[in-house]
């Protein structure tokens, strides 16, 4: 199974690190990707106390950057002359709402979480044709369920389960399978990224009792967070699995979260839910 190579995006911390280690402990050639190599230390040093660290090859991808990504794949291709898999990692928090997020921010939220999967896939459906291969992107909840103060990193993910669910019907009769992970609360760098915590509130204006609300709720559901390497192993199974559902959760609780969205017709039961979280 050696040959068979797959190119995973956001690899330094987190998720990303984990899928990597995964797919190389399950005999996958790994080219883990990030925007600065500079911060492949963590999973350097992992893979080497994993006895994996020759099926990983780091490589510079920016997922914002479409050039960027071209000489990535064409790269991959030129050593290995196969790409048999691809895993849409990369991506970025951001808390904030309407009035005090710039259109810019926004845009910079969808930049990576959105267009970042397109570039990617795009340069990647060729080569996943002719091997028959899989395009698994890691979403979230946060995709099915819209969430208070995440109205951009929604908006993108949203953006992502509709491209993605739209283009698996038409890949499939190329052959490709593509499928949606779906996290709920993991315990990564990735609430820590987003860099934001209570004395944000001060600027928060009228939506301050609400964000120290939300702010209180979340930091209690990350503190029964998933741990990555579980999540990752999610992403995993899928790669291997021959007949992969086009959407699936980490977790039983991301599995009820969703579950709540799926079924509620008049919207009726997410806004009791979310609105809770602003008390």
């Amino acid at each position: 199974m050696s040959e068979q190579t797959v190119l995973i995006t956001g690899t330094s911390t987190g998720i990303g690190l984990e899928i990597a280690l995964g797919c190389a402990r399950a005999g996958w050639r790994t080219v883990a990707t990030m925007r600065n190599v500079g911060r492949a230390d963590q999973l350097l040093a992992a893979a080497g106390a994993a006895g994996v660290a020759d099926l990983i090859d780091i490589r510079r991808l920016d997922v914002t950057d479409a050039d960027s990504v071209t000489a990535c794949v064409e790269e991959v291709i030129g050593a290995y002359g196969r790409l048999d898999a691809v895993v849409n990692n990369a991506g970025a928090g951001h808390v904030g709402t309407l009035e005090q997020d710039s259109v810019d921010d926004v845009r910079a939220v969808m930049e990576v979480n959105f267009f970042g999967v397109l570039h990617v896939s795009r340069a990647a459906l060729p080569h996943l044709r002719a091997r028959r291969g899989s395009l698994v992107t890691v979403s979230s909840v946060g995709g099915i369920v819209g969430q208070p103060f995440n109205e951009a990193y929604c908006a993108a993910k949203f953006a992502v389960e509709g491209y993605m669910e739209s283009l698996a019907p038409l890949a499939a009769t190329t052959g490709v399978r593509v499928t949606l992970v779906e996290p709920g609360a993991v315990a990564s760098e990735f609430v820590a990224n987003i860099g934001i915590d209570a004395d944000a509130t001060s600027a928060a204006g009228v939506y301050a009792p609400a964000l120290r609300a939300y702010l209180a709720r979340t930091g209690q559901a990350f503190a029964a967070a998933q741990s990555p390497a579980e999540a990752a192993a999610v992403v995993v199974a899928t790669l291997t699995d021959p007949t992969p559902p086009v959407r699936v959760q980490t977790s039983d609780g991301a599995r009820q979260f969703v579950g709540v969205k799926l079924a509620d017709l008049d919207g009726s039961a997410v806004a009791r839910m979310t609105g809770g979280w602003l008390a």
